[in-house]
């Protein structure tokens, strides 16, 4: 089904994906309509390009999600899902369906708010691909009743058409506030603690531009004697100039010596100043970024002191994250494994299963599996002798 009406020039298939801008021009009345993308959120773009430590964090979380297997009751049906998973064409230079859901996640992390669509051929028969929708092309507003919600596509600098086949589209919001559409960034409320980070790093850069980068005093005192005074200038400009040449030389890798005659003085500036402790205020500006993101500190390659019992209770917590986002991102999955599926003839119910997240050493696995078992063993022997 066609967002658009129906046209005779088509040139490509992938003139049906709907969540693509589309150069139509025609006035509209953009009137209670909300951008899931607004203007403060190019805020977050700049500040993940300023701090690569939320970028890593983002990434270390996309990573960190873990792979997954699909299963079907019918052999058939799930060994043609499995390769269409591996094979289906996602946006113009990706291939795979975790390149999407990867993409997805981005999305949803830095903006609150992911789209992706499902796009099909013309006779909406086969699925040709999977479409990462750019948030700056969507506006939502509220539907008929407070369940619901429209999504409309720009067209030129005035216009928007609403989506016709939602089924072909997916749209998830993080966290977002009561009754409202949109979700939140998990960079929320990070904007301030980041300014105050980059004005502590950009005191330093100017202070080793100033204290690192030395930089002389080169101060000539004339004597009593008449000759001396009255060529003082003289010997001033010479001296600056010798000063000069022998400064030039050492940039090149040449070492001169300095001659001078009369009472010469030479010391550094800011040689007697020292930097700052910075490193008090930026841990306490980066425990508050990292808090946010929920990383554990050592992820991300910082050396704070630490236990082992702590470390393993940051796992804990990163663990019941990444599950959080699992549980936003298996609705998408499993509606294009049954949008596939559908298509293909085939009415079984895929099976989702995530691959574990562990961050620990199988023998601590193993270890706790022998506990659970032991207890199991010795609660039956008391229920029997109960």
């Amino acid at each position: 089904m066609n967002l658009f009406k129906k046209r005779e020039n088509l040139s490509s298939p992938y003139a049906l994906v709907q969540t693509a801008r589309s150069k139509d021009t025609k006035l509209s009345m953009l009137d209670d309509f909300l951008s899931v993308k607004a203007p403060q959120l190019k805020l977050y773009e700049a500040l993940r390009e300023a701090v690569p430590i939320v970028d890593a964090a983002i990434l270390k979380i996309i990573r960190l999600i873990g792979g997954y297997k699909i299963t079907c009751s019918n052999k058939q049906a799930e060994l043609l899902l499995n390769q269409f998973i591996s094979n289906v064409k996602v946006g113009s230079v990706s291939v795979g369906l975790e390149s999407f859901i990867c993409t997805y996640l981005d999305n949803l992390l830095m903006y609150g708010n992911a789209v992706g669509e499902i796009v099909l051929d013309k006779d909406n028969r086969q699925i040709l691909g999977l479409y990462n929708g750019s948030l700056e092309d969507i506006e939502v507003k509220a539907g008929a009743n407070p369940l619901s919600a429209d999504i409309y596509i720009k067209a030129g600098d005035s216009n928007i058409i609403p989506i016709r086949n939602k089924d072909l589209v997916v749209f998830t919001a993080l966290n977002p506030n009561p009754s409202e559409i949109t979700g939140n960034s998990i960079l929320k409320g990070l904007p301030f603690v980041t300014s105050v980070l980059m004005k502590i790093y950009d005191s330093i850069g100017q202070n080793f531009e100033r204290i690192g980068n030395l930089r002389y005093a080169v101060t000539y005192k004339p004597t009593n004697d008449n000759v001396d005074k009255a060529y003082a200038k003289e010997r001033a400009m010479q001296i600056a100039k010798e000063w000069s040449d022998g400064m030039t030389a050492s940039k090149n890798g040449n070492v001169t010596d300095f001659i001078s005659v009369g009472d010469v003085s030479i010391k550094v500036i800011g040689a007697d100043n020292q930097m700052i402790d910075t490193q008090i205020p930026v841990r306490q500006m980066l425990e508050q970024i990292i808090a946010k993101l929920s990383i554990p500190p050592f992820l991300l390659g910082l050396a704070w002191s630490t236990t082992e019992r702590m470390s393993k209770q940051q796992s804990d917590i990163l663990t019941s994250e990444l599950e959080y986002y699992r549980r936003l991102l298996t609705p998408l999955i499993m509606k294009v494994c049954r949008t596939y599926l559908r298509l293909n003839g085939f009415y079984d119910e895929p099976q989702l299963d995530w691959n574990m997240i562990s961050f620990q050493d199988e023998s601590e696995l193993a270890r706790a599996s022998l506990y659970r078992a032991q207890t199991k063993k010795l609660l039956k022997e008391i229920g029997e002798e109960e």
